[in-house]
């Protein structure tokens, strides 16, 4: 394994692209999708795509801060965009299990606890409006999990459920990532929120700069591991995407090549015969590691089959015989 540089939060925003323009009136993204929900059956969920400022974290692989603004957006904006994105989506919040979508993520491209992005008064509202959902997700990091948390989960009717971002139990190549955290951090979290009767969704990813394909699908594995161990009771295998200019960088420089298609369903494979939780991979844009027409698309549906599912199922025999990619 190659060593991976440290980089400052100045050489990171160098290397970016321009971002996409958004309207900070209007969620970038809406969304049905079914999801195996904790109960066993596979459920609605109304994933609402937030705009909003930018993470203050400057992470090394992330790609979010594309569809963010450059300022906050004003306070109440945000509490309406969630309103909107439901009524988008055909979702009563008055009955959301009566229009078939019991579960609503709340993502904002950052830290939904970060007051300089979702202000007290938003987290009032968007509560007072998500509050019947069978399950709330929103997403946020380790070091910003406090009191705030807990203040929100007592305004629901139901669970909480807080999605983190380990990313790698590697210690090295996590304070490498310029994540700022360590495992502890990670750990503490997740304790502090089980404690608070509040669930704990972790985002892995698979291979992350430096590794090579038999040690990214170890450290996957490893790293679904050790987020169970902490007390998450899902987590979401994430290939590490390109696009952001420092994973292009790392490219150019030798230290990374992107994860493969094989890669992904061998550390799906491992994860679920953990039986330990909900494990699934993010389907989104896995057309780009789909490098054979005859069995790319048979690949992928048995990944899709398999998140619902949460079971191993028989792999897939390419009819050209093409190599494993």
């Amino acid at each position: 394994m190659l060593s991976l540089p440290t980089f400052t939060d100045a050489e990171i925003l160098a290397a970016r692209p321009a971002r996409n323009q958004v309207d900070p009136s209007r969620p970038y993204g809406a969304i049905l999708e079914p999801e195996r929900a904790r109960s066993g059956h596979v459920e609605n969920v109304a994933t609402l795509l937030l705009t909003n400022r930018e993470c203050s974290f400057r992470c090394l692989m992330c790609d979010l801060w594309k569809n963010t603004s450059e300022e906050p957006v004003p306070a109440g904006v945000v509490a309406g965009q969630v309103r909107d994105g439901l009524a988008e989506l055909g979702v009563d919040s008055r009955d959301p299990v009566a229009s078939g979508v019991p579960h609503v993520k709340l993502y904002n491209s950052g830290n939904f606890f970060d007051r300089k992005a979702i202000s007290l008064d938003d987290r009032e509202q968007i509560a007072a409006q998500v509050r019947r959902f069978t399950t709330v997700i929103v997403e946020n990091h380790p070091r910003l999990c406090d009191s705030h948390v807990i203040e929100f989960h007592q305004q629901l009717d139901y669970p909480l459920e807080v999605a983190m971002g380990l990313e790698t139990a590697h210690p090295e190549i996590l304070a490498g990532l310029n994540k700022q955290m360590t495992l502890d951090d990670f750990r503490r979290a997740a304790q502090f929120l089980r404690e608070n009767d509040i669930h704990v969704r972790s985002f892995v990813l698979l291979k992350p700069p430096t590794l090579n394909e038999q040690e990214a699908v170890y450290w996957a594995v490893k790293s679904v591991e050790f987020s169970f161990d902490a007390g998450a009771d899902c987590c979401a295998l994430i290939p590490l995407r390109e696009g952001n200019g420092m994973i292009e960088k790392l490219i150019r420089q030798g230290l990374h090549q992107p994860p493969t298609l094989a890669s992904l369903e061998m550390a799906l494979d491992q994860c679920l015969a953990l039986d330990r939780g909900r494990v699934w991979v993010d389907l989104w844009d896995l057309e780009r590691l789909s490098l054979c027409p005859a069995c790319s698309p048979a690949r992928l549906e048995r990944l899709g089959q398999m998140n619902l599912q949460q079971q191993v199922l028989p792999a897939i025999e390419c009819p050209l015989d093409c190599t494993r990619d």
